[in-house]
């Protein structure tokens, strides 16, 4: 892939730079901006248009989930991918970033290699999900009850493989493996997917895994 641009949104300057640097130094991403707060994240997503945004969680005036749901959520952005990058003491707000539209998150202290590589997998169009923490910690937090809260989306329009698919994307398994796990070509699962996504009204590959979690599927 060649020609990823990315926005950087944190409130520390040196984060910023680090990321800055790690992005303008890889062949195929160039790094479009930086935004020391949400509202300047969302801003700044609104006029470069970036293919990815590396979004912080606790910035000032807007914070990051606030951020995501603006540029999830607004049409002339609804094509920019948020990825969020959190520290464990944030789990909570990990959930809440994937339910407004974030396509997955980021330790801060993930290695640079792995960064670059979650950028690109981001700015393909898939969702930051297969890592068996991030599996643990959708399902604490869709797990809690909810009082009086039903779940948002039904299941009953699905075919039983596409349940089979949706079981297997929210235990973490990409295209290759739902692929040779259910011995169907790529093409094929790539229509499953897509089929999901439009009988869900999701958004994608992350929303696919809450709704499992959310309706009891998994």
């Amino acid at each position: 892939m060649s020609g990823v641009r990315v926005l950087i949104a944190d409130d520390q300057a040196m984060v910023r730079g680090s990321f800055r640097v790690l992005v303008e130094h890889t062949p195929g991403l160039q790094a479009v901006g930086e935004a020391a707060t949400g509202a300047e994240a969302v801003e700044l997503a609104r006029a470069h248009k970036p293919d990815v945004v590396l979004m912080d969680i606790r910035m000032p005036d807007v914070d990051g989930i606030e951020a995501t749901r603006r540029i999830c959520g607004d049409p002339a952005t609804a094509g920019v991918r948020v990825l969020i990058l959190t520290t464990f003491d944030l789990d909570d707000y990990v959930y809440a970033a994937l339910r407004v539209g974030a396509a997955g998150f980021l330790l801060k202290d993930t290695p640079p290699a792995e960064v670059l590589n979650a950028i690109r997998v981001v700015a393909g169009g898939d969702a930051l999900l297969a890592p068996s923490i991030t599996r643990r910690l959708i399902a604490e937090f869709t797990g809690r009850p909810r009082p009086g809260r039903p779940p948002a989306t039904s299941l009953d329009g699905l075919t039983a493989r596409e349940r089979e698919v949706l079981t297997l994307i929210a235990r973490g398994l990409s295209n290759a493996e739902l692929a040779a796990h259910l011995q169907l070509s790529m093409a094929t699962v790539k229509t499953h997917i897509g089929r999901l996504l439009a009988k869900l009204q999701a958004r994608d590959r992350a929303q696919l895994v809450i709704v499992a979690y959310e309706t009891g599927l998994v």
